[in-house]
């Protein structure tokens, strides 16, 4: 995020694009979600590129921190962009992210609760998917429960 509050200080609140990286964790053909705290929906784990990191780097490090788990083989699941990943902030501040989404079921570790930034973490079937999904997730959150698996 140190990138992000850099260019804030640059431009305000004008639209900055970022890149932004998640992985789509399957366990026995259901998705690991997390409850969000401060939009109070369900997304995967996954956040903002930091310079100089790779795209694979990105989602390791976001779900060790969000999750505590250790992410291990990685495939591309899909690239999203456009009007639906722009978002305006409370406090004004808007982004149009990239998002580069992975998938794997290739992680150890165990489930942690933590940070401020979730409130829950929960294993969802295709067909128990929460309502109050993340509004710039849910496209890819619902190809993968329509049974989209990587992109080869």
């Amino acid at each position: 995020m140190d990138y992000v509050r850099a260019m804030r200080k640059l431009i305000g609140q004008r639209p900055l694009l970022t890149v932004g990286c998640g992985v789509i964790l399957t366990k026995d053909d259901r998705i690991l979600l997390q409850h969000r705290a401060d939009e109070d929906n369900w997304c995967i784990p996954g956040g903002v590129m930091e310079i100089g990191e790779t795209f694979e780097e990105t989602a390791r490090r976001e779900t060790l921190e969000e999750t505590g788990l250790h992410v291990n083989q990685l495939q591309l699941f899909g690239l999203y962009s456009g009007d639906a990943c722009f978002v305006t902030y409370p406090n004004g501040d808007e982004t149009y992210s990239v998002q580069v989404i992975f998938i794997t079921s290739d992680f150890s570790g165990s489930l942690q609760q933590s940070g401020v930034e979730s409130k829950a973490h929960h294993y969802f079937g295709k067909e128990e998917l929460p309502l109050n999904l993340n509004p710039r997730q849910r496209q890819f959150i619902e190809e993968w429960a329509a049974g989209k698996n990587f992109i080869e």
